[in-house]
């Protein structure tokens, strides 16, 4: 920040003004040199509280004389000292109000430099950094209409060193190929010159040309040694390790490192504290003697009015007017002082109160996204039953199709209540990666059944390889792997058309903590994507224009498969030329579950249960409190040949439990007078055996483990598949049961 505050002293005195802020600032260039000179004195100091003080003095001299000028420089002064101090809130604070003064000044000089202030805070975190872009940019047009190169070679800089920063090298080379050219035609600057050889370094580096960055890094290394320049130093041999260790010459790399501490070192030792603490000594020093010489001074001026033989009743009266005038002066000091305290006060009773406000917005969106979802997937789930049971019934075969098509609008309008659901909880952070035993040949087989009436549609043929050395029995979040497969696959399956769709999984290496580093590959010979869309497909809501209008989508998607992406610190990759398909690929790492090891079936199977559901001589009671879904699960029970009892809440399902028997318990979660979790408590009281598997809609993460410590044995999520559904029931109950109706 120290580069910072000294780019804007610079700019004090040499930016070029408008006609009318010229002549402001002839009249007044006398005061404002003044503060500026003392605020630069402070700083040399670590005196930030007087850099404070002379920036607050700006800000009211500005808006005391309606001088814009005066009041942007104060904000920027305040902005720039505040984030050296690490107070970063009140600085962005500060550099954003210094920015709008500007902007409604209509100042181009001003907002130039306002822009290229605040485009350095906003440069720092990721969340910012195309905001950060947008403030460079900004600036660098305003430098080009008025020719101010010096300040244009400066915002290049910055920009260039953004995108260094953020991985972008390609957009940074594009903004130093500029920086070159001007800086060539530009005579001094030899430092700026040095930060763009260095940031030239920086790019071959990251794009591994290693010669050409370890030779323009060794050249500013050379320039940093030669004029002590720390920071510079500091730059050039921390990258020029990189680059020795790129080609493994070791030797060198070590050595460079070795430099890179020794400046590290200097930069931070207490050389610093102690020349600042010498220089608050000697200013106090100074002070004092100032006032000592003023002390005589005034003495030889009494013994000159006693020399005059001035009565003492004059020297009284004179003493008092000096007094009362001191005490008027502090009073109106004090209540100077007394007045910013409260406007800062008040400034931060209205922040505080905004951060609550919005906290609790973000809550209530939260809680309001949790409760909606749940009461569309309720009907959703009536309506995914009842289409696949009709699908099922033998009698209306003749409308299979339109069957067809309603179950996949229902399940289309699921992943869409998901997907927003999904999307707002991980804007609050409050999703985490689980970690359970799954099988990925299941896994993988159920997301390509999910998609069979799309492809059939579209006639698509889906291609899948799985590389022979993956292991089948895998620990990890499923559900997220899922989610993220969906949502590539489902992209190529709407938007292609009479085409192929391939999903490869490559086994890239095993790590030394044993784990497989595995490529995940989403490809299709479909339309493919624009190099100008590539990047705006993965903001929220972004769509781009397809020949396939039947599949719009909602724009959440690849917006999902990212941040999903982010939670496993991986990336999401993109190929795709206009006619030649897209291929979108990640690499994450798969955990083998050594405990619970199996080999992935050979294809996709429905259990067929039936038989042995009916030689066991089933009963199970469903718990519900909504009528629809109680039939819907009843009759999907009848069509296996498994009797069942209804009760409407968890208070009537204790009871029928306790007067009858049953095989399996389905128990809803929420539900009047006592909920589902409640009910199972109290039927484990009475019986630890009985199976109780929860039916539910609500959202999982949020209350997946309260469900499970109620003694609920395992939890079917609504809407379900009919085969997942009846595998479900048949794994929880015992290898042998005994008929209890005889």
């Amino acid at each position: 920040m120290t580069f910072r505050i000294l780019l804007l002293l610079c700019f004090i005195f040499c930016w070029p003004q408008n006609s009318s802020s010229q002549e402001n600032l002839a009249q007044q260039n006398d005061t404002l040199q003044t503060i500026i000179e003392k605020s630069n004195k402070a700083y040399d100091r670590y005196d930030y509280k007087n850099v404070i003080k002379h920036g607050a003095s700006l800000i009211e001299r500005g808006k005391r004389l309606n001088d814009d000028h005066a009041t942007f420089l104060g904000y920027d002064m305040l902005g720039g000292v505040y984030s050296e101090i690490g107070d970063t809130v009140r600085g962005r604070m500060y550099s954003e109000k210094a920015l709008e003064i500007a902007r409604n000044a209509q100042a181009d000089s001003l907002i130039s430099w306002g822009t290229l202030n605040l485009a350095i805070f906003y440069s720092e975190r990721p969340q910012t950094y195309q905001k950060a872009v947008g403030l460079f940019e900004e600036s660098i047009a305003i430098n080009k209409e008025y020719q101010q190169h010096s300040q244009l070679l400066l915002t290049y800089i910055n920009l260039s060193w953004t995108h260094l920063d953020h991985g972008n090298p390609e957009m940074a080379y594009t903004v130093l190929k500029k920086a070159l050219s001007l800086s060539s035609t530009l005579e001094g600057n030899t430092l700026n010159k040095h930060y763009v050889e260095m940031l030239l370094g920086r790019y071959y580096l990251a794009t591994k040309k290693y010669s050409p960055a370890i030779s323009r890094l060794k050249s500013v290394a050379k320039e940093a040694d030669r004029d002590s320049i720390v920071d510079l130093a500091l730059e050039a041999y921390e990258h020029l390790t990189l680059g020795y260790q790129g080609i493994q010459d070791y030797k060198n790399a070590y050595n460079s490192l070795t430099k890179y501490n020794r400046y590290k070192q200097k930069s931070f030792t207490e050389e610093k504290i102690e020349e600042a603490e010498k220089a608050k000594a000697k200013f106090n020093l100074q002070e004092t003697q100032k006032d000592l010489n003023a002390a005589l001074r005034e003495k030889q001026y009494s013994e000159r009015l006693i020399a005059k033989s001035k009565t003492l009743n004059t020297i009284f009266i004179l003493a008092t007017v000096i007094l009362l005038i001191a005490l008027l002066g502090f009073y109106l000091l004090f209540k100077s002082r007394k007045k910013y305290i409260g406007r800062l006060k008040t400034r931060n009773k209205e922040l505080k109160t905004a951060k609550e406000k919005a906290e609790k917005l973000s809550k209530v969106k939260t809680r309001f996204l949790s409760t909606v979802s749940h009461e569309l997937r309720t009907p959703l789930y009536g309506v995914i039953g009842i289409s696949t049971l009709l699908r099922e019934d033998e009698d209306l075969k003749a409308y299979e199709d339109d069957l067809k098509s309603l179950k996949f609008s229902a399940d289309y309008l699921l992943a869409l209540v998901n997907d927003v659901l999904l999307l707002s909880k991980m804007d609050a952070e409050a999703i985490t990666l689980s970690q359970q035993p799954y099988k990925l040949g299941t896994l993988i087989q159920n997301i390509v059944r999910s998609f069979e009436f799309i492809l059939q549609k579209n006639n698509n043929t889906l291609h899948l390889q799985i590389h022979e050395d993956l292991p089948n029995a895998l620990i990890g979040d499923s559900m997220r792997l899922s989610q993220i497969l969906i949502n590539l696959i489902g992209n190529a399956a709407k938007f292609n058309q009479n085409g192929n769709i391939w999903l490869t999984l490559d086994l890239v290496k095993m790590t030394k903590k044993n784990l497989y580093r595995t490529r995940f590959t989403i490809k299709d010979d479909g339309p493919g994507i624009p190099l100008d869309k590539q990047k705006v497909i993965f903001e929220e809501f972004s769509q781009i224009e397809q020949t396939n209008h039947d599949y719009k989508g909602s724009g959440l998607g690849l917006t999902i498969v990212k941040k999903l992406l982010k939670l496993y610190k991986s990336d999401i990759h993109l190929k795709s030329e206009p006619g030649e398909g897209s291929e979108f690929s990640f690499v994450l790492n798969l955990k083998e579950d050594t405990v619970n090891p199996g080999k992935s079936p050979k294809k996709s199977t429905v259990p067929n249960l039936d038989d042995s559901f009916r030689e066991r001589n089933l009963h199970v009671l469903v718990v519900d409190d909504n009528r629809i879904n109680q039939k819907i699960t009843q009759k999907i029970l009848e069509r296996h040949h498994i009797a069942s009892s209804l009760a409407n809440d968890g208070q009537q399902a204790v009871n029928m439990h306790k007067s009858q028997k049953f095989d399996m318990i389905l128990m809803d979660i929420n539900m009047p007078k006592i909920n589902g979790m409640q009910a199972a408590k109290m039927i484990r009281d009475i019986d630890e055996k009985t199976p109780i598997i929860a039916l539910t809609a609500v959202e999982l993460d949020e209350i997946r483990d309260k469900i499970l410590d109620s003694g609920i044995s395992d939890i079917i999520h609504k809407p379900y598949e009919i085969h997942e559904f009846l595998k479900m029931v048949r794994d929880n109950l015992p290898s042998e049961t005994v008929d209890i109706h005889k």
